[in-house]
């Protein structure tokens, strides 16, 4: 792709590092869709691409993803630049509300089971956010807390992804 994730890449872009349900991934793909999102998925998956769970949870919007496969997070690394990348973890204080969001940004989330790896947070501990929830529940679904991030991204760039 011409640009893709170069200094004109304006798109947004959603990561998620080694997700393990299909119906999540699923969901994802959806909202990228449905939102010009460029959504990039790190081996190893707990699941397959052709999976019935995932193909159902995106319904006939699956052809319309945006979709890009990497091997490790290196790969990833290797496309984006550090100031376009932003994290999200419970396990940190920032709230999402604080990034600074601008045309090109990339919103990486970990697996459902464990979240993001320490050493991937740890190397980017400035670029991490979190949604505020109570102590009630561990964390919020993984499709769930792409939307809620996403819309934010978009709604604070003035709905620029939704043009293109």
């Amino acid at each position: 792709m011409d640009g893709f994730g170069g200094p004109d890449d304006r798109r947004l872009h959603i990561v998620l590092h080694e997700p393990e349900i299909p119906g999540n991934t699923g969901n994802v793909g959806r909202l990228c869709a449905g939102t010009n999102v460029w959504l990039h998925l790190v081996r190893p998956l707990g699941f397959e691409l052709d999976d019935r769970y995932l193909k159902r949870a995106g319904l006939d919007y699956w052809p319309h993803v945006n979709i890009s496969l990497h091997d490790n997070f290196e790969a990833v690394e290797a496309i984006f630049p550090r100031e376009r990348m932003h994290f999200f973890t419970k396990k940190t204080t920032r709230a999402y509300d604080q990034a600074n969001w601008q045309g090109g940004s990339v919103l990486i989330f970990g697996k459902e089971t464990k979240g993001l790896p320490a050493e991937i947070r740890e190397r980017y501990e400035d670029r991490c956010f979190r949604i505020p929830t109570t102590d009630k529940v561990r964390s919020l679904n993984l499709s769930n807390a792409c939307a809620i991030v996403l819309y934010d991204a978009m709604r604070q760039l003035n709905w620029e992804p939704l043009q293109g």
